[in-house]
Parts: structure tokens; sequence; C-alpha cells
């Protein structure tokens, strides 16, 4: 499988291009509109083509480049069920499975941190086995932390909070090995304690992730909505963006 991280450091985000260099299919997850050229210059140097785009949940701190990636590759664009986009898209439910030749790509809900989102578990058929090998967790579980719950809903944001850590629960089902890829490191305002280190395993945090220790979800919601840093700049201008699926949209 091929793996190629893509870091911006502008805003603390992280995105992916992943997939079967054998059968030629190319992935992007979380794409930022900044890096739409280097995607496609990646995937040109490694000789196969990006057919799919995923995103986690509808982003509100960046613009996403998954239209440009569609409008210039042809790709499918999936996103978890009842995301609210006004674009064309496959809307993937808890469970579903994307194939990229060798590469399995299995939808988590994970909601929480936003009501519609996914984790995507990966696993890699030429490793002899369809267990995963690493997750995109987007912004659901953080290294060190875990994705704030205020930025997608109206109101207390404790009942979301809630949902999120029964979503975590789900990935602690994964097994320690398990590489964690996700959305956002040290510097995003998606998250209090993040680390600067934008890959961990789901064993690391399991250990040391100290909201992951917190069992009751009602400890768990109180302490996570306390001393929350202020949202992204101009969120309410990037999430009617990023729903309206329209190249070119202002980042």
């Amino acid at each position: 499988m091929l793996l190629r991280p893509f870091l911006n450091d502008a805003s603390s985000c992280a995105s992916y291009l992943f997939g079967c260099g054998t059968h030629n299919k190319l992935a992007v997850v979380d794409p930022h509109t900044d890096l739409v050229d280097g995607y496609l210059a990646t995937a040109a140097a490694l000789g196969a083509p990006i057919v799919a785009v995923f995103e986690t949940h509808v982003q509100a701190d960046h613009v996403s480049g998954l239209p440009a990636l569609v409008e210039r590759t042809g790709a499918t664009a999936y996103l978890p069920a009842d995301a609210g986009v006004q674009f064309e898209h496959v809307a993937l439910g808890d469970g579903d499975v994307v194939e990229l030749g060798n590469t399995r790509v299995t939808a988590i809900a994970t909601p929480g941190h936003a009501p519609a989102h996914h984790a995507y578990a990966v696993a890699d058929r030429r490793r002899g086995t369809e267990e995963p090998w690493l997750v995109f967790s987007g912004d659901s579980l953080l290294i060190g932390d875990v994705g704030r719950p205020d930025l997608h809903v109206a109101g207390d944001p404790r009942g979301q909070a809630r949902l999120l850590h029964a979503s975590l629960r789900r990935l602690l089902e994964l097994p320690d090995q398990v590489v964690l890829y996700p959305s956002h490191y040290a510097g995003s305002v998606c998250g209090r304690g993040l680390s600067g280190n934008p890959v961990s395993s789901i064993g690391f945090e399991r250990a040391h992730n100290p909201l992951l220790a917190l069992a009751d979800p009602d400890a768990f919601a109180a302490e996570l909505v306390a001393d929350m840093p202020p949202p992204p700049a101009e969120q309410e201008r990037i999430v009617a963006a990023n729903r309206s699926g329209q190249v070119g949209a202002p980042a």
C-alpha cells in the first residue's frame, strides 16, 4: 500500500494520499484546498490516478480540496451519510467498505466532533490479512487529545461530547498496533492538548491519552467542554463553502 502524509502547518491540518499501487487506485482523505496541486503531483510521480476522495466530516477550519480534486480527476467523493452537503457524492454508512484494489477502506461511524463523522480503517490485502493496518480518525481521536464537540451543533455541546465518548470506545476496539493518523496536530483549534507528533497508534493512545482514561461519559463531557479555545476564524463561511462543493470557494 502507498501512503503519503501532507501536513499544512498554517492550520495544523493533516491529510493523506494512499491506496493500491498494484491496481493503480489512489485516494485522498480530508484534502486541503491549498494542497490540491501537491496531491496531484505526488500521484503522478507514483504513476497512479486519484480515484476516490474521502471526507471524515464537513470541515469547519479550512476549505476542502475535495471539489477541485473531483473536478480535475473524476474521482468519486465519499462522505458520511447525513453530512448535509449539496454536491454529488456516495454517502457511506457505518461498516460500508470501499475497495481500492488491494486496499480496503471500512467506514466507522464516530459522531461527536460532528454529528456526521467517520473514521476510516484501512487494510492491505498484500499483508495477508484483512485486519486494519491503520485508521484515519479525522477529528475524533487525536494524539494526546480528542476533537472538540461544540463546532457543529448549537446549544449545550455535552450531548455531542457523550456521543464522542461512545465513538472513542469503538475506536479502542481496534488492535493496539493499528497506526493512528488524525486530521490535526498541535496548533489546531480543534483540540486543546494535541501532540506535535502527527502519528501515533491505538495502543499508545490507550495508554497515554488522558481523555481516554475517563470511563464515565458525563465526567468525560464535563472535562471536554471546560476551557475550550475560541472557534475557528470564519467558521460559518468555511462550513458553507464545504457544504456547497463549489470549486474555487473562498479559502
